[in-house]
């Protein structure tokens, strides 16, 4: 627990010193009521039970006075609040490995039925964008609360051959960031497509902005999930790095075969391996998380972590309110018991 006013802790070496006036007091009086006999009879029909009575209501008061010194020191901790997310982009890979039966009852099916499993889990106030990917990526579905016209669009999936894990991520931030520029042709000549909304046409050039902290924007977040490694398109890891300096946390999902694997299907044959390393690197770049899911119900555990993840969110928060209602509601508990069994305050 951290202090912004730490220099108010220092009040509370009075506590210790009111106990040892409360003491004081105690004895002061057990000397006096020795002085007249009448009292020593009284205090002695009291009994031991009525002498412990005496001491909660000040002791509860000493609680509260304590939780209200660390309230005024303005104390901080790390507590889990719910999310401000509010946009969430699924950029999925529908290239032609993406048949492969390894998982049941393949790759595609299980990845679609996992995505709209997570689309319930989350909070109805979220959006969320769907972007196909495989020679090059395009947007399925720009964000939306409408979850039935998410399903549409994860139903829709087309298979294509090669995979550009770069470009899903730089559409995605595309998609985020519509008046920012990021644009797929930037990145060098080895992509065919510009992956720039069509709304931005005609627009002036966007500003400049100032680099932030890797994983510091906390209103949109990207799920990528591959079966392959980049085969054509933009750098996956120079995409990555333009995530980061937006803030934007890059989760990656990895499914299928981590030692590479030869499938075939219609009469034609592909070897696919599943990089693992640059989606690691992806995830740790963007300050995120990379995940692999070698069975259906793999990939839906999966898909259940990051709505929970996503939901909520650990965060440094000042906490003197809490400190503050604990010691009103201690005060009101001493002073409610002493007038309960003594008729007066303390």
């Amino acid at each position: 627990m951290n202090f912004l006013w730490p220099q108010f802790l220092w009040l509370l070496l009075a506590v210790p010193l009111l106990v040892l006036l409360y003491l004081w007091l105690m004895r002061r009086k057990k000397k006096l009521a020795l002085r007249y006999a009448s009292l020593s009879i009284v205090r002695e029909a009291m009994g031991a039970g009525q002498t412990v009575r005496r001491h909660i209501p000040p002791f509860l008061f000493l609680l509260a006075l304590t939780a209200m010194l660390i309230a005024a020191a303005r104390p901080m901790a790390v507590v889990v609040l719910p999310s401000n997310q509010q946009t969430i982009i699924l950029a999925m890979d529908v290239s032609g490995s993406m048949r492969a039966a390894d998982v049941q009852p393949n790759r595609l099916v299980a990845a679609q039925e996992a995505a709209k499993s997570f689309l319930k889990e989350l909070p109805r106030t979220v959006k969320v964008g769907i972007v196909a990917f495989a020679g090059s990526a395009q947007v399925a579905q720009l964000p939306t609360t409408n979850r039935d016209d998410l399903v549409t669009a994860i139903d829709s999936f087309q298979l294509q051959r090669a995979t550009a894990t770069g470009n899903a991520i730089v559409v995605s931030l595309a998609t985020l960031f519509p008046d920012a520029g990021i644009d797929i042709s930037d990145f060098g000549p080895k992509t065919r497509q510009t992956g720039v909304p069509i709304e931005r046409a005609g627009k002036p050039p966007p500003k400049e902005f100032t680099p932030v902290a890797p994983g510091s924007y906390t209103s949109a977040a990207i799920i990528m999930l591959t079966d392959g490694q980049r085969t054509t398109g933009v750098d996956p890891l120079d995409a990555a790095k333009v995530a980061a300096e937006r803030g934007v946390r890059v989760y990656t999902v990895g499914i299928g075969t981590v030692d590479g694997e030869t499938i075939g299907f219609e009469g034609w044959s592909m070897r696919v391996r599943l990089d693992e390393e640059t989606l690691k690197a992806i995830a740790n770049k963007t300050n995120a998380e990379y995940f692999y899911a070698g069975t259906a119900t793999d990939l839906k555990k999966v898909y259940n972590t990051l709505s929970s993840r996503l939901t909520v969110e650990k965060k440094e928060t000042e906490i003197s309110a809490l400190f503050a209602m604990g010691a009103a509601a201690l005060a009101l508990l001493s002073a409610g018991l002493s007038l309960l069994w003594f008729n007066r305050i303390l």
